[in-house]
């Protein structure tokens, strides 16, 4: 995996493309282009907000993304919406896994303190995905997003890295980073409370996930 370049943008875009279809993963209704997409690109300092594409055979099969979460006032620099996406043809092989990974493993060095992600709550893949790194449900938004005459929910889920960087010693998936399913958190009621009153967030501004 590597931060990526402007030559990798076609690849991003035509992955990001591939999903608007399924009406599953982007609030998209038609696909995007290269141009569209390069003020977006520019936005990413890999020293804070990084790109990360992943490939195989020196193929751009997946990409994830690190954007300022909400307006990216002063007050939320340490916090990141995320957005991963797997090519067609290589979805269901880890890569979005190992992507996410990467990313909280990473996200110390980058100032990052706390992530968060936006899913169609019809995306079971997507909320599973990040379920399974330790993220929470923060947020449920009902029916603010219509495709094709249907009815979307958002939900969206957040993760303190503080406590919980896989691998670390204390943090959970420390010893679980297989396919095997991961004992969900337990949290006493002030921690709970405390988690939930660090979220703020506008369902207009979420990059919406997701691993298709």
């Amino acid at each position: 995996m590597r931060d990526a370049t402007l030559e990798d943008l076609a690849s991003i875009v035509e992955i990001y493309n591939s999903t608007i279809p399924s009406r599953l993963v982007s609030a998209d209704t038609e696909p995007v282009s290269v141009e569209q997409r390069l003020a977006w690109f520019y936005e990413h300092d890999p020293a804070r907000r990084p790109i990360r594409v992943a490939e195989v055979n020196g193929e751009v099969v997946g990409w994830l993304s690190l954007g300022d979460f909400w307006d990216g006032r002063p007050a939320y620099d340490a916090t990141v919406e995320i957005g991963v996406y797997v090519k067609e043809g290589h979805r269901g092989e880890g890569i979005g896994r190992r992507l996410l990974e990467e990313a909280i493993g990473r996200a110390p060095d980058l100032g990052i303190k706390t992530m968060t992600a936006g899913a169609f709550a019809i995306n079971e893949a997507s909320l599973k995905l990040f379920e399974r790194f330790g993220f929470e449900r923060w947020a449920h938004f009902p029916r603010v997003a219509e495709l094709d005459g249907a009815d979307r929910d958002l939900v969206v889920l957040g993760l303190r890295l503080e406590e919980n960087i896989p691998g670390r010693e204390g943090g959970p998936h420390a010893e679980t980073m297989g396919d095997e399913p991961v004992d969900e958190e337990v949290l006493d009621p002030e921690e709970a409370e405390r988690r939930i009153t660090q979220f703020v967030t506008s369902a207009d501004e979420l990059p919406g996930p997701p691993v298709a």
